[in-house]
């Protein structure tokens, strides 16, 4: 049968989905016309979803941290930060030694770092 689940779940695997291919990191609108990257957009749905369906946001998490490219891991680890903070510690030293790179956004600035540097900074700021 096609649809099976509801639709909230659908929604949340497919924001996690998108989440598992990301190539950059933004938490708000990015370049001069303050764009809301789709990643950006999905990276919220799920922590929408944080309140009403905590065990199930936590399933999809670990999988985007288990599958996910650099930047979704790094979507994943901070929204672990609002379930589980002892669980998102551990991931971002576990994180620290990675060398892959990611594109970054902070409004109109682009950037690029490694995982590793990234998550240290992570750490730093806990």
């Amino acid at each position: 049968m096609f649809g099976i689940g509801k639709k909230w779940e659908r929604e949340l695997g497919a924001a996690a989905d998108e989440l598992v291919g990301a190539d950059t990191l933004a938490f708000g609108g990015v370049g001069f016309a303050g764009e809301v990257l789709p990643v950006t957009e999905a990276y919220h749905r799920v922590e929408a979803a944080l309140d009403d369906h905590p065990e199930e946001v936590r399933r999809q998490l670990d999988r985007v941290l288990a599958e996910g490219s650099p930047a979704g891991r790094a979507y994943a680890a901070t929204l672990l930060e609002r379930i589980d903070p002892t669980a998102a510690r551990a991931v971002w030293t576990s994180l620290r030694d990675d060398p892959t790179e990611f594109t970054t956004f902070v409004g109109c600035v682009m950037g690029r770092t490694t995982l590793g540097d990234y998550a240290t900074r992570r750490l730093a700021a806990a």
